[in-house]
């Protein structure tokens, strides 16, 4: 396993890391069996994949709960990351809930605490229905006060952040926090981080953790077309806007979508590849990326997406990769929001 520094932070990660969202199960992923969960757990901790993500917002929490279960007698070896809703970030709130986080991950302390979406009221609407919250949303400067007086207290040992774009993140270090990470969106599918956002967290020494890394089975290659995806996985703006749970109300790209997934299964095949680990192996070679996470579901499947470490992909390679989805990054554009209409990001 190779290792990555978080800029200044101390926090070092896996190129390779788990998510989590499925553990615990629930309406999304559907059921998930816990002893899977503890399978996948051991196998990694022992392959030196250390880092697990995971969200109060996963299965209502249950995730949290499953991954502590399955850490228990381990605890010592692991990172845990959780994250935390921008709704839920008044002072006094945020406090609960890093606490009960705790309670249901079994755990004296959390290695990595992000801010699960930007703190505005565009963000809140899209999580919660509260008319008080999104009147009044937390104000991102109490939010960051608290989150160091629970760092002070050994609650939680970095400070990290999600789906900021570069503007947000500006705003946040300007109130002096240091932040160790910046999970954001990143795959073949969706290079948009590249543009602005790296580069901005190069020069700031904040660490990035690349999310639906095989953009939730798409670059699995186990769908063929769009209406083959489930509806839950097809609400991205890569999809049309009125299919199902949808809310960006796009257009989307599914031509593109597809004719990307064409070019990079015939290049995979070309390689002798399947092609998860190629799509796994092209984020893991990206030097600004700190890790990259993807999800297994029992052991087998994760000690499968291992495999994409020992992959080394040549410049060649990573240029034909380019070149198969420079027409989807142009129609899915620049926004760093792939849920909301482009008009309505969450992110910038």
């Amino acid at each position: 396993m190779k290792y990555r520094q978080c800029g200044s932070s101390g926090l070092q990660l896996p190129v390779l890391g788990i998510g989590c969202w499925s553990y615990g199960g629930g309406d999304y992923w559907g059921n998930q069996s816990q002893n899977d969960v503890e399978a996948v757990i051991n196998a990694a901790l022992d392959a030196g994949c250390t880092y697990f993500d995971t969200a109060e917002a996963y299965n209502n929490g249950d995730s949290e709960s499953a991954v502590g279960k399955a850490l228990k007698g381990r605890r010592h070896e692991a990172i845990v990351g959780t994250k935390v809703l921008p709704s839920n970030c008044q002072p006094q709130s945020l406090r609960q809930h890093c606490e009960a986080s705790l309670k249901r991950l079994n755990m004296d302390y959390i290695d990595l605490y992000m801010i699960h979406w930007p703190i505005h009221s565009q963000a809140a609407s899209s999580l919660t229905s509260e008319d008080n919250l999104l009147k009044n949303p937390p104000r991102l400067d109490a939010a960051v006060q608290m989150l160091e007086e629970l760092q002070q207290e050994g609650k939680i040992r970095h400070i990290g952040i999600s789906n900021f774009g570069v503007l947000q993140m500006e705003e946040i270090l300007g109130l002096g926090v240091n932040i160790a990470v910046n999970q954001m969106p990143y795959s073949l599918l969706f290079q948009t981080i590249e543009a602005k956002v790296l580069p901005y967290c190069r020069e700031k020494g904040i660490g990035v953790i690349g999310y639906m890394g095989l953009m939730q089975g798409l670059l699995t290659g186990k769908y063929k077309d769009a209406e083959s995806v489930p509806p839950n996985r097809a609400r991205v703006r890569h999809f049309r806007g009125d299919r199902p749970g949808s809310r960006h109300g796009e257009a989307g790209a599914e031509k593109e979508t597809f004719e990307a997934l064409d070019k990079i299964a015939a290049i995979a095949k070309e390689l002798g590849l399947p092609m998860h680990l190629l799509a796994a192996a092209w984020s893991v070679a990206h030097p600004d990326l700190t890790c990259t996470i993807v999800g297994a579901r029992n052991r087998d499947q994760f000690l499968d997406n291992l495999k994409a470490l020992n992959v080394e992909l040549d410049d060649e390679t990573m240029s034909a990769l380019r070149d198969a989805t420079e027409s989807l990054m142009k129609k899915v554009g620049t926004s760093l929001d792939l849920f909301e209409h482009t008009d309505k990001s969450r992110s910038w």
